[in-house]
């Protein structure tokens, strides 16, 4: 046996077994062709060595991290290529995982922990993505053109200890999306029964068609139902989303529909499908979300589960699937609305436009966004949303500094959630944004319970965890605030608040003085395409208590984001933090690190 450091790729296709069932000859033949013309040219060209092909999946090794990612994000690149001519149900899509460290080897083959883990990391990427350790991250990071976002701490099958992971966001996963989007206005009131304020706004709309019994058990018939009917449940608690009800869905049940034609059929902008299958004692869902207009997935993702309390997996794969959704559908929208033409925009575009240049949270972007939300509330003034995505951005605004006056701020965002809880009372992002607002005035308590009642009216609003995590830390409980943001993490990997959930997490592994995981914290905020001031402030602050010699780095950095930045003046806009002896350890961080008092 011989023992060294490795860098190792587990490579899986999604949906193998759905292929070889369509066309086994076809699949098969394909599968030749790519290990000969992409995969096995591709791991040798970087210094890579195929171990062994493992039924749809193979397993390689490189001396080099770099190399190894490298290699990966060429095979995805080339099998997204590969696919192109293929419709797409006959197209084959990798996940990758990937993992460095210690391993055995015996006859070729390859043995330990950190294989093994790398199996288990491929089964958290997206398809055509990769997921890595945090050896690799640490490693690779900065030093490729990807984007990466933190799934935080995953606790994988026969792995002693949880596993801090990353997926890479790829360019083929943010395709954008076809303008012509169907369109069609609806009644106004959504399937609870409750009538909407907003009748003149034509939102998006959704159907879920029932997911289909993979298991030849027709006794598993009533799991598929029972999951189909409580997504359709929760996500009819998305306060913005008309989702078509049951009994027009299950007519589909058993049948292979063209999902355009049940786009137009039923009025649906958007199809969410999917199937169950059950092997022993575990249980793989699927599901994706089609855009109907174009036929093109907005989103698409696998659950492994064991199945032990039935009822229990099923209320967990809902809540997952709850609140993938909201943030997939939220992303399309605004690019939807970003693509049309202004003359062509109504309320909800707007507001939608607004919320596109909200999320890139530089100052420009917010001049534009108020002006768009704006244009919202002047197209219906009875858009309970539009003010609450004004007052939102007026709340981001003092976050991030760039109030000019703090007191009127604050005094516009109360004004404008009180309208729009005034027009709906059960708008979730207006209790959300009152949570927030009473975080900014220090009522800790109250803000929990804004946010509790927004997880109330829709239990996957992810950003509400946030809240409540914001809260815990700013009011000083910052070990009861990590559960919270990490739920958020775990729940919407792909959040347009992400970055702010791992800043704000930071600042909480700051004022508990767990130094090390502030930096890793703040360090994946930072690698979020939208990151804001704070991660950097944060990141300088853990790394001047660590008395790193990366403080100075990370201080060059901060400085070069915010020119001018002082300890002074973060004091200034932290004046949030309930307990003045968390502010002074926070500033004493910055202090160390050489920023100017």
């Amino acid at each position: 046996m011989e023992r060294k450091l490795a860098a190792i790729l587990a490579a899986d296709i999604v949906g193998y077994s759905r292929l070889i069932g369509l066309d086994e000859d076809g699949t098969l033949i394909a599968l030749r062709t790519l290990k000969q013309s992409i995969i096995e040219p591709t791991v040798q060209a970087h210094g890579g060595r195929i171990v062994k092909y493992l039924g749809d999946g193979f397993l390689a090794t490189f001396g080099s991290v770099s190399e190894a990612f490298s290699a990966g994000l060429k095979i995805q690149d080339m099998l997204a290529e590969f696919n192109l001519p293929l419709p797409e149900e006959r197209r084959i899509r990798h996940r990758i995982g990937l993992n460095y460290g210690d391993v055995v080897i015996e006859d070729g083959d390859v043995y330990g922990d950190t294989v093994n883990v790398a199996a288990r990391l491929e089964g958290l990427a997206e398809p055509e993505g990769i997921a890595v350790s945090a050896k690799v991250y640490n490693e690779i990071n900065g030093k490729h053109d990807v984007d990466f976002i933190e799934l935080g701490l995953q606790d994988l099958k026969n792995i002693k200890e949880p596993v801090i992971v990353y997926r890479t966001v790829l360019p083929t996963n943010n395709l954008p999306l076809a303008a012509n989007i169907l369109s069609r206005p609806h009644s106004g009131i959504n399937p609870a029964g409750h009538k909407s304020p907003d009748v003149n706004v034509v939102k998006p709309s959704i159907a879920v068609l029932p997911f289909q019994n993979m298991s030849n058990d027709e006794d598993q018939d009533y799991f598929s139902d029972g999951i189909t009917e409580d997504i359709i449940t929760a996500l009819s608690h998305i306060h913005w989303l008309f989702v078509v009800a049951r009994n027009s869905t299950f007519a589909y049940k058993g049948k292979s529909p063209d999902i355009r034609e049940v786009g137009r059929d039923l009025g649906a902008r958007y199809v969410l499908e999917g199937s169950v299958r059950k092997s022993g004692n575990r249980i793989r869902i699927t599901a994706q979300l089609i855009d109907t207009g174009t036929g093109n997935h907005v989103w698409a993702d696998r659950f492994d589960r064991l199945l032990e309390d039935i009822f229990d997996l099923q209320d967990e794969i809902t809540a997952t699937i709850s609140a993938r959704i909201e943030p997939e559908l939220g992303y399309a929208e605004r690019n939807r609305a970003q693509r049309r033409a202004t003359s062509d925009l109504d309320a909800w575009d707007f507001f939608q436009r607004g919320m596109w240049h909200l999320y890139r949270f530089t100052k420009q972007d917010a001049v534009i966004a108020s002006t768009a939300f704006q244009k919202a509330i002047d197209t219906d003034g009875n858009f309970s949303t539009a003010y609450t995505g004004l007052a939102y951005l007026q709340l981001y605004d003092v976050f991030n500094g760039y109030s000019t006056n703090i007191e009127q701020s604050i005094a516009d965002v109360e004004k404008n959630v009180k309208r729009a809880l005034s027009l709906d009372s059960r708008d979730v992002f207006a209790h959300f944004t009152s949570g927030r607002l009473r975080t900014v005035k220090k009522d800790y308590e109250g803000a929990i319970k804004e946010f509790e009642q927004a997880l109330e009216l829709n239990p996957g609003f992810v950003q509400a965890y946030h809240g409540i995590g914001f809260a815990h830390a700013y009011g000083g409980n910052p070990e009861e605030s990590i559960p919270f943001f990490d739920n958020a993490i775990r729940l919407s990997p792909q959040d347009p608040h992400l970055t702010s959930f791992m800043a704000v997490r930071s600042y909480a592994y700051i004022t508990m003085g767990e130094y090390e995981k502030a930096v890793v914290s703040a360090k994946s905020a930072i690698s979020q395409p939208n990151a804001m001031v704070w991660p950097h402030i944060n990141l300088t602050s853990a790394l001047g208590h660590l008395g790193s010699v990366n403080a100075e780095n990370a201080l060059r950095d901060l400085i070069s984001y915010s020119p001018g930045l002082t300890c002074g003046e973060v004091r200034r806009l932290s004046f949030y933090i309930r307990k003045p002896e968390d502010l002074d350890h926070y500033i004493s961080g910055l202090a160390k690190a050489g920023l100017k008092e």
